[in-house]
């Protein structure tokens, strides 16, 4: 007390208040680190492209096993699954915020799980590896892929995004990734943190045959299905187990969907691949939907980009990545920040009489513009941003879809 005697009124009360403060925080994160003692094990899963879809395949596997397990991803609807498997949406007050890990962590704890599977919510490379070092501590770290996407915080190349993945390497414990490019980034991490890297081959994503895939009620990726079976498999679940629990799950809100309908006269294939935001991914998706419905069959092609001011180099990607796909007969491009798109789509050579700006439209008059273009038939792939109209325009069609297929 004699020190704070000694200070000035005004000091002393803010040296108080900040001693206080620090106490208060020290005293919590003991509490917390307590509830994460309480869970055996802990998987963090992150990754360019799939971490949602890999959190529920790892929860619905080990959950077939037999095992309590609770998870949380923060995809498209960011939403918590208790031990049954029930889900249920996180309630933010304000924007997504990566403190929401400890909350939903001492939430989940309450179900007294065997297992917690979290999909990582940050971007910043800063956040990614304080997430895992204070707010998870994984015993089972997992990276989907590294891929180019927000490179505006993680780039410029794919190489950086790599390297700001890593930060989520787990220490003395398990890392596993279906990544290849770069996996001398992941091993180099690993082996800095005492990590095992355990990375999913091409025979492994190949063992995965297209039967098996085509139980699923939506298009699963082979490479998210092998990566998942073997986190599911080293913490004890058999391959044939964890496959069957994994097929039962339903479609995430994000989940890319073949939605066949006719619509005022219109005979319309609708692609949800607006999750699909980096153009890796999505140019696999567009290939594949030219290849099946081609315009000799009569089929105009027809991309709508949800683009976001808040993305920037994501909308300018997708424009240099499109110029090279297979013909696109029109752009709908609508959202916000459209003006990346439309600029770099004409610097690379897209014709602009193809491409139809809808700023700020809403999906009915989205859907007005696209059916002008349509002919009689026509095969209309989403993408960029599932945000927004985008969400709004696949469950539209989705709603509205004589059938439903995978991709």
């Amino acid at each position: 007390m004699d020190f704070f005697n000694q200070l000035p009124t005004e000091a002393a009360i803010t040296a108080i208040l900040w001693l206080v403060l620090i106490s208060y925080f020290a005293i919590e994160y003991w509490l917390y680190k307590r509830v994460l003692a309480r869970i055996g094990t802990r998987i963090h899963v992150n990754g360019t492209r799939g971490k949602t879809s890999v959190t529920r395949l790892i929860a619905a596997g080990l959950r077939a096993g037999g095992l309590r397990v609770c998870a949380k991803t923060s995809g498209t609807l960011a939403a918590v699954a208790d031990v049954k498997g029930n889900e249920f949406p996180v309630f933010r007050l304000s924007r997504p915020n990566i403190i929401e890990q400890m909350r939903v962590m001492r939430r989940v704890a309450k179900y007294n799980p065997d297992v917690v599977v979290f999909e990582c919510m940050a971007l910043q490379p800063r956040f990614q590896a304080l997430t895992e070092s204070h707010m998870i501590r994984s015993t089972h770290g997992v990276i989907t892929n590294a891929r180019r996407d927000h490179l505006d915080i993680m780039g410029p190349t794919g190489r950086h995004v790599a390297l700001a993945l890593a930060g989520s390497t787990p220490v003395n414990a398990r890392l596993f990734t279906a990544e290849q490019r770069h996996l001398d980034v992941f091993t180099a991490a690993a082996a800095d943190r005492g990590t095992q890297l355990i990375a999913i081959d091409d025979a492994q994503v190949a063992a995965v045959t297209e039967a098996e895939l085509q139980i699923f009620k939506y298009r699963e990726h082979a490479e998210n299905v092998a990566l998942s079976l073997a986190v599911c498999e080293e913490l004890g679940v058999e391959r044939a187990t964890a496959l069957v629990g994994m097929a039962a799950l339903e479609p995430e809100p994000g989940a890319t969907q073949v939605c066949k309908l006719t619509y005022h006269g219109h005979e319309l294939i609708f692609v949800n691949a607006f999750a699909a935001n980096d153009p890796e991914s999505t140019r696999r998706i567009w290939e594949r939907i030219a290849a099946r419905y081609t315009p000799e069959e009569g089929y105009k092609r027809i991309a709508i980009v949800n683009c976001r001011a808040d993305r920037p180099q994501r909308s300018h990607e997708i424009a240099v990545a499109a110029a090279q796909w297979s013909e696109t007969h029109h752009f709908v491009v609508i959202g916000s920040g459209t003006i990346i798109f439309l600029r770099e789509a004409l610097k690379q050579g897209i014709a602009p009489e193809r491409v139809i700006v809808e700023e700020g439209a809403n999906a009915r008059e989205v859907i007005e513009s696209v059916l002008e273009l349509a002919g009689k038939r026509a095969a209309i792939v989403g993408m960029a941003n599932i945000k927004g109209c985008g969400n709004e325009l696949a469950r539209y069609f989705g709603n509205r879809a004589e059938t439903l297929e995978p991709l």
